[in-house]
């Protein structure tokens, strides 16, 4: 197996979250998703996941009290995109399908970005650079 990634999440409702992530534009490997858990696909050729855990499955993987990510941040989902216009399309349907602002948008010219809470709470940034502007 090559490197991946897969991002974990524990969500309160499988089925909402799984269509809201839908609305998104995102797919899922059916593989690797059932009643407990949908293996979001976020970059297949770079091998990057979200799994979206039903909260009593999550809990079986850790000792530690879920966090309740509407009341605390534990970390941030930052997801380059190719294109300013994409991280408009992006906020602005998680707005749509429920999703709440958690700024204004980032705007330093050769960076641009928004980000959003989902409906569990998950902080997501979703992030334009201009590589060539930088790097000098």
């Amino acid at each position: 197996m090559s490197k991946a990634i897969f991002v974990n999440l524990p969500v309160k409702d499988l089925a909402r979250s799984r269509e809201f992530f839908t609305k998104l534009g995102f797919s899922f490997n059916e593989q690797f998703s059932d009643d407990n858990a949908a293996s979001m696909v976020i970059d297949e050729d770079n091998g990057i996941h979200a799994m979206l855990l039903v909260e009593s499955f999550f809990q079986t993987f850790t000792t530690k009290e879920v966090a309740d990510a509407h009341k605390t941040t534990g970390s941030t989902v930052c997801l380059g995109v190719e294109s300013r216009e994409v991280v408009d399309a992006l906020a602005d349907s998680a707005l749509a399908n429920g999703a709440q602002a958690v700024r204004e948008p980032m705007d330093e010219g050769f960076m641009y970005g928004r980000a959003v809470y989902d409906l569990d709470g998950h902080l997501w940034e979703f992030m334009w650079m201009d590589m060539s502007a930088a790097q000098g």
